[in-house]
């Protein structure tokens, strides 16, 4: 009832647990607070909060448009809903290495489990679009510093993400991807990578875990979980997946009711009220306080 039951410091130790077992963890994308409760009721191991889910939501583009504050609120109403270790993004950090540092702690004190911060100049673009530009490798090592040294949890995760493959090529991704480890990074997010041949490469280049983003409509092909095991991958996220397919329908069901006036034959693909209910845990709100939530939820 409520909230998770699961102190986030667990959360987090139980995260690095799994991550440190070599197993693949998947992280479907959450889009708000209902949907990382589904993803923990099917069976998934971690729930993914994107920065461009995020920006949508607010009907803004992934262009470094949101704030810490924004970010940090709608991760605390995610992270609050789920057992499951969550993983949000924080873009570059929100500003200049004292601001990581900020971020940081404002990201622990809502309860996630670990973050990701970027390499990219400010503004920021989405990875998977062309006309990127990263920092320098000073300037990326610097914000994964101040990220690490400002985190008061050990086991809240530092993940740095580099953006650099889709503008100097592999080799560099390489070899930025070396260096952020060597700055504390506890995980890499090589962004854009187009083969399996390039995960890979960059699982060969750091003995850290590394995150593969099978986002649609991207650079990257779509690999199977299995595939991406076979190369090494640790973690994998399918960030705004679950938004598109929510986005879609809810496209196909105004159409339909802008043509016919009504949705009768759509009811089949809609989540039915008992399921709602279920998912929402509406029996022990019931029971907690019954003088306001007497009612009984339907078995059809």
């Amino acid at each position: 009832m409520l909230y998770s039951q699961v102190p986030a410091h667990e959360k987090r130790r139980a995260f690095r647990e799994r991550l440190a077992s070599g197993e693949l963890l998947r992280f479907p994308g959450a889009f708000n607070p209902l949907s990382a409760r589904l993803i923990e009721r099917k069976g998934f191991e971690g729930v993914y909060i994107s920065g461009a889910v995020l920006s949508a939501d607010l009907g803004l583009p992934d262009i470094g448009l949101t704030t810490l504050t924004e970010v940090a609120g709608r991760g605390q109403q995610i992270a609050r809903m789920t057992d499951l270790p969550t993983l949000i993004d924080a873009d570059t950090g929100f500003g200049e290495p004292m601001n990581v540092a900020r971020t940081i702690q404002t990201l622990e004190d809502a309860g996630l489990s670990g973050m990701h911060i970027e390499d990219q100049v400010n503004p920021k673009r989405c990875g998977h679009l062309d006309g990127k530009a990263v920092v320098d490798e000073d300037t990326a090592v610097k914000r994964i510093r101040a990220a690490v040294d400002a985190r008061r949890d050990p086991d809240f995760l530092v993940m740095a993400r580099t953006d650099i493959r889709a503008v100097e090529g592999l080799s560099a991704a390489k070899d930025r991807a070396r260096a952020l480890v060597d700055a504390g990074a506890d995980a890499i997010f090589p962004e854009a990578m187009r083969t399996l041949d390039e995960f890979a490469a960059i699982r060969e280049a750091v003995d850290v875990p590394i995150l593969a983003n099978m986002t649609e409509f991207g650079k990257s092909d779509l690999f199977t979980v299995d595939q991406l095991r076979d190369v090494g991958v640790n973690i994998v996220i399918w960030p705004v997946s679950l938004l598109r397919i929510a986005m879609g329908a809810a496209g196909r069901a105004l159409d339909t009711l802008r043509d016919e006036g009504h949705l009768t034959g759509l009811l089949d693909q809609m989540q039915h009220r008992a399921d709602l209910y279920d998912l929402l845990d509406y029996e022990r709100y019931n029971h907690f306080d019954t003088s306001v939530f007497n009612f009984t939820i339907a078995k059809d």
